[in-house]
């Protein structure tokens, strides 16, 4: 077990080193590297959701070679679903959830409004004011985006985790699309739509007023760029139609509109899950939507998931 565990370590790292190369396939004017990158990428990626299910017997203390797996897949395709042998209470659950992440390298979560002390935001239908209007707390479709998208793009969402408590009897489906792959079809396209979304005006986000009186500042920067640290692509996009901005020139108007037909259309290397109870997703901020869902009319409790939400990515152990 432990010869096997090394070995699926060693192929992890491996695989990180080929598909975050120091040669920074990113940039324009290396396009040797970038096919070396896309070449591996894609060779790499897997064939289907159900190829990123990764099943761990304990959310708090997976085993080593569970972290690995997991690791392994997020290499892959930035994003893995664990399912639990059995699935916890939920109270269980979501005290297991911050040792869960810590084992991943995610040991320090976001400070969001909606969150508790140890990070985990209820997402369910709600009416408490703080939350009305936001769709992420009603039974509405919610559009493509990554998380944080509204961020000062200086301190993005780097990765997430959604655990599943109990899902709607209906709808509540997400499509998962690993930004690594919208950048490849993107820059295939045209290479000038990459130049135009990584220009550092290229979305604004406008500020906006909390319940409280506290001021979201406006968000201006880039839909792609280079983490400084490990060189990974890093995407903020929302498919939103009101309260923003783009950069008004040609280029960016018709790379947006490509990317917009993409998300619709979708993709072969698109994913298509819903998470049932005891799964969890993690990935280092894919690019995500939601179908509407519809709890039971009966129903004393409906539809919940659990998310966490982290500054860095999913670690490399």
């Amino acid at each position: 077990m432990q010869t096997r565990c090394r070995s699926r370590k060693i192929m992890a790292h491996q695989l990180l080193e080929t598909l975050n190369p120091p040669s920074r396939p990113f940039d324009l004017g290396a396009r040797d590297a970038y096919e070396i990158w896309r070449e591996a990428k894609l060779a790499a990626f897997p064939a289907s959701a159900q190829s990123c299910v990764i099943h761990i017997r304990d959310l708090a203390q997976p085993s080593p070679a569970e972290v690995d797996a997991v690791t392994e897949s997020c290499a892959r395709a930035n994003l893995a679903i664990v399912a639990l042998e059995e699935a916890p209470v939920a109270e269980q659950a979501r005290s297991a959830l911050p040792d869960f992440a810590a084992h991943l390298g995610l040991d320090v979560h976001e400070r969001h409004r909606s969150a508790a002390d140890d990070g985990v935001v209820d997402l369910e239908v709600s009416s408490v004011r703080a939350r009305g209007g936001f769709i992420p707390y009603t039974d509405r479709p919610l559009n493509w985006h990554t998380d944080g998208y509204y961020n000062d793009p200086s301190a993005p969402i780097r990765a997430f985790i959604l655990y599943c408590v109990r899902q709607a009897p209906v709808g509540g489906e997400n499509q998962l699309f690993d930004p690594d792959i919208a950048y490849i079809r993107l820059r295939d396209e045209d290479p000038d739509f990459i130049a135009a979304l990584m220009h550092p005006r290229a979305m604004t986000i406008p500020a906006h007023v909390e319940d409280n009186g506290d001021v979201r500042p406006a968000s201006i920067g880039p839909v792609f760029s280079i983490d400084a640290a490990g060189g990974a692509l890093v995407m903020r996009y929302t498919a939103r139609t009101r309260n923003i901005a783009w950069r008004d020139d040609g280029d960016t108007a018709a790379a947006v509109g490509f990317l917009e037909r993409l998300l619709r259309d979708g993709d072969p290397l698109m994913f298509h899950h819903r998470l049932e109870p005891g799964q969890a997703l993690i990935c280092n901020n894919v690019l995500h939507n939601r179908t509407r869902f519809e709890d039971a009319a009966q129903a004393r409790s409906g539809r919940l998931l659990y998310r966490m939400r982290f500054g860095r990515p999913v670690a490399s152990n």
